[in-house]
């Protein structure tokens, strides 16, 4: 059996947390900020776990994780 290829887009976007799951950036932060909302920009920066419905597929794409 070969070994599974890791999806190096989703590598670089993911990563894992002690228990397992997956911290995720947020979106919307690259470019048009100035409508944006200084509260809503500082909100964008801290990241996010991966949602539950999305885990496993995840976990499917990043074997090594």
């Amino acid at each position: 059996m070969p070994k599974m290829k890791t999806s190096r887009a989703a590598a670089k976007r993911f990563t894992a947390t002690g228990t397992g799951k997956l911290k995720r950036n947020k979106a919307y932060k690259r470019h048009i900020l100035t409508k944006k909302s200084t509260k809503l920009k500082r909100n964008l920066r801290q990241a996010a776990m991966t949602d539950a419905s999305n885990a496993k597929t995840m976990k499917k794409i990043l074997p090594y994780l």
